[in-house]
């Protein structure tokens, strides 16, 4: 190793927007302003680029071409003017909201927002450190004591990174410990820094695709103030700086960069079941149809079941993707159409990866469908589900139309509704190994996390080409930034505990805040134990409000972790699946927002109260929306919950309608029966009927659960209608529906203030509830009627027509 920081740079005029340098040892460099916003700072080692393509920031339309985009393509970019000073020191570059200081000499970079108030710098001496021995690349900032750091996807821990290591290397670790283990799946090198003293937040995208580190504070040095740093294995510095100036716009503007969340079907905010022990059964049919009974027989929605690879395992136990296995499934048709007959749909899991032993290994390996061993002797092989296998490489075409080919006939042709895209980390340990790169050879060291975008992508078309009007459901364990544009994820194989309940939210949550809002845990827990039923019921009523609702395991002791496992506690898992169910209106609202706009569906407190100190490190409180705190309870024996309440908002109990000023602490009731929720003031949340799956019955019935201010002020929520199924959304098939409250200390006032959009409201009047104990004046426009419940809360209701 031979580490150069470049010296002696020096601004070059050349071809191309943005402001260029060169260093004394042949490097490159360029600033370019892509909006007054949005900043992107190159480096190159080599004064030329080691990847020229990109999957990560997303063109015109939303997405990239199979084959990536180029780097230097900034079509999709305003590139405003900007104002360039240079000295023979530094140069400054201005734009409306941003001012930049690139100090010369050793190249370091300061940010400045438009008071002058500086925010960000690189580290002086060593920003943009590079190994001239070997392929890694550094990129070190300044590291202010107070400031905090959110993001990075899917990372173990508490919410606020600050002081740990973290490393990317895609990795399958089973069972895995959710406040330690590390690294995990996804290669995510994002995150947000937020400062205090501005009250300033900004992000930084690093667009790499190979095994990076982030150093947040664990390490120190002499001779250097505090830092941080980023390290890339191989390829350069390319990234990009997006200031906020809060962390909602942080996470908007990261949104409209790596391109939009894929909008999945209303049905995939029902119950997705799924477990190991149906599909590796001998007798897997039996028991699969078996649980569809059993869904009707304790009375639990479901929407979906997901089938564990056992239904492609061989006679030798060994997984065998695109194979069914006709012992234990003898008619996977007559499966299908069972679960379909009960309203669920049905998702098949693959792997991307065959056995030497697989009946298909010879074709693919004929067409130099796998990726290869850099000693030139065949397939790159390697352990996989308990035999030799080699990896598909999703660079060559040909393997891309295989794999699309096989989802289609062994698959979608018998009514398989989704593809579950798993394993799919790439453990090929040769970086040297040149992939096809669609004509263009890469070594896999450069590439390794974009197989499982390009895998997932594959599936997704796949599926929108089989049925063109309907919304793909696509699930991935793995990828890079940029798979949230065609699947849905969730956090892997988590194991089961009290501190895995605890610690899956900010997994959650650092997810919803770096651009890919659709995910999840498994509920109850992947590896280990089974739940014991306290611990089942807490995490249950914590997953309903995710996006992703799952209960899924491979026990230890064999036994199938379902809603039903314990007959004493299924009334009570029952009534939190049902409320599920009740508040997919909200939900789907959110779910459209987050495709839209990228603002997750479960935020952490800070993303909307970050003037609040308190909320800087709070990592197990979370948002559902703008509407609802979750207090999930997180330890087993307590009825009672201590919540901190923001600041800059007075709080409801959902359930007993107690008011709270923010800003303090308070003890609330949790008994096993539910989960703390409180709303702040002029908090709505709209709600449906319960119903066994989504599209049951008629979904006719919106009830809006409104807690008006306790003294003086408004409240709005604009709730979103479609079909929830096909694409006729895309053709201006969509209502949006505001409701508004505006209270006095005197009277209240309910209105729907306005109806817009292309779709027909299957529903002509709205139910707005109040919480227990409101005793003020309720006034409503047009014909309404009204009385209070038995519950205590007073019931209004407007009638329709809503015009469209």
């Amino acid at each position: 190793m031979r580490l150069v920081n470049p010296r002696q740079v020096q601004m070059v005029d050349d071809a191309g927007p943005g402001v260029g340098f060169v260093g004394a040892g042949g490097e490159r460099f360029r600033v370019t302003a892509l909006d007054h916003d949005l900043v992107r700072v190159q480096h190159w080692p080599d004064g030329v680029t080691r990847m020229d393509r990109t999957w990560t920031i997303a063109g015109a339309d939303g997405d990239t071409p199979r084959e990536g985009r180029r780097r230097d393509d900034l079509s999709p970019f305003p590139l405003p003017a900007c104002t360039v000073d240079a000295t023979p020191d530094h140069v400054d570059v201005r734009t409306d909201a941003l001012q930049i200081r690139v100090n010369l000499d050793d190249f370091h970079i300061a940010w400045r927002d438009g008071a002058g108030r500086e925010f960000a710098a690189d580290l002086p001496g060593r920003a943009y450190e590079y190994d001239a021995a070997g392929t890694a690349v550094w990129h070190y900032l300044l590291r202010r004591e107070d400031e905090h750091y959110y993001g990075f996807g899917e990372r173990a821990g508490p919410l606020d990174k600050k002081g740990l290591r973290l490393r990317m290397v895609p990795a399958d670790p089973m069972g895995y410990d959710a406040r330690s283990t590390d690294p995990l799946y996804k290669h995510w090198p994002v995150y947000i820094t937020y400062v205090p003293e501005f009250d300033i937040a900004y992000g930084l995208l690093y667009d790499n695709l190979a095994d990076t580190t982030f150093d947040l504070g664990k390490e120190i040095h002499n001779y250097y103030p505090p830092y941080r740093y980023y390290r890339a294995a191989h390829g350069d510095i390319d990234y990009y700086l997006i200031y906020g100036p809060d962390v909602a716009g942080v996470v908007t503007k990261l949104a409209r960069l790596i391109g939009p969340m894929l909008l999945p079907p209303r049905w995939s905010l029902g119950y997705l079941a799924t477990t190991m022990q149906y599909t590796d059964a001998p007798d897997a049919q039996a028991q699969l149809q078996r649980f569809v009974d059993l869904c009707a027989e304790h009375r639990i929605p479901c929407d979906a079941f997901q089938l564990g690879s056992g239904y492609s395992s061989g006679a030798d136990g060994k997984r065998y993707v695109f194979q069914w296995n006709r012992s234990k499934i003898p008619a996977p048709q007559r499966m299908i159409d069972r679960f379909h007959a009960a309203g669920m749909r049905v998702t098949a899991n693959i792997k991307p990866a065959l056995l030497t032993t697989h009946p298909r290994f010879g074709e693919v390996n004929g067409f130099g469908g796998f990726i290869p061993s850099s000693r030139g002797d065949g397939p790159a092989l390697g352990e996989f589900w308990g035999g030799q296998g080699a990896h598909l490489d999703f660079t060559n075409p040909a393997t891309y139309a295989w794999w699309q080919a096989r989802v289609q006939e062994s698959l979608l042709s018998l009514g398989i509704d989704a593809t579950w895209n798993d394993n799919n980390e790439y453990p090929v340990w040769d970086d040297d190994a040149l992939c096809h790169g669609f004509g263009d050879p890469m070594p896999l060291a450069l590439i390794r996390p974009l197989h499982a975008l390009l895998m997932t992508r594959a599936s997704c078309e796949a599926q929108q080409a089989a049925r063109p009007d309907q919304r793909p459901y696509v699930l991935c364990r793995a990828g890079c930034v940029g798979v949230q544009r065609y699947a849905a994820t969730w956090t892997g194989d988590n194991s089961t505990s009290w501190e895995t309940l605890r610690y899956n939210i900010p997994m959650g949550l650092g997810m919803g805040l770096s651009g890919f809002a659709n995910t999840g845990h498994d509920v109850g827990g992947f590896a280990g134990p089974r739940p014991d039923p306290e611990l089942f019921v807490r995490w249950v009523q914590n997953g309903v409000f995710h996006p992703r609702f799952t209960i899924h395991s491979w026990n230890a002791d064999g036994s199938v972790t379902e809603p039903w496992m314990y007959p004493q506690v299924t009334p009570l898992v029952r009534v939190a699946v049902q409320f599920r169910y009740r508040l997919i209106p909200y939900l789907y609202t959110l779910l459209v927002e987050a495709a839209e706009q990228g603002a997750p569906l479960i935020r952490p407190l800070l993303y909307h109260f970050a003037r609040d100190p308190r909320t800087h490190e709070a990592s197990f409180d979370f948002m559902l929306g703008p509407n609802l705190l979750v207090a999930s309870v997180l330890e087993p024996g307590a009825r009672t919950r201590a919540v901190y309440l923001p600041a800059g908002a007075d709080w409801c109990d959902f359930h007993t309608g107690d008011w709270y000023a923010g800003g303090q602490e308070v003890t609330v009731e949790a008994p096993l029966d539910r989960v703390p929720l409180l709303v702040p003031a002029g908090g709505m949340i709209p709600m449906g009927r319960a119903m066994g799956h989504v599209g049951e019955r008629p979904d006719d019935l919106r009830q809006v659960y409104v807690f008006p201010h306790p003294q003086a002020g408004r409240g709005a929520f604009t709730l979103i209608e479609d079909d929830g199924e096909s694409l006729a959304y895309q053709r201006g098939e969509r209502t949006r529906v505001t409701l508004a409250c505006d209270a006095t200390p005197e009277a209240i006032g309910l209105s729907v203030a306005s109806v817009e959009g292309g779709y027909e409201l299957p529903y002509n009047e709205i139910k707005f509830i109040l919480p227990p104990g409101e005793t003020r004046d309720i006034r409503a426009g047009g014909e309404c009627r009204r009385w209070r419940g038995e519950d205590g809360r007073v019931h209004v209701v407007v009638k329709g027509p809503f015009m469209v």
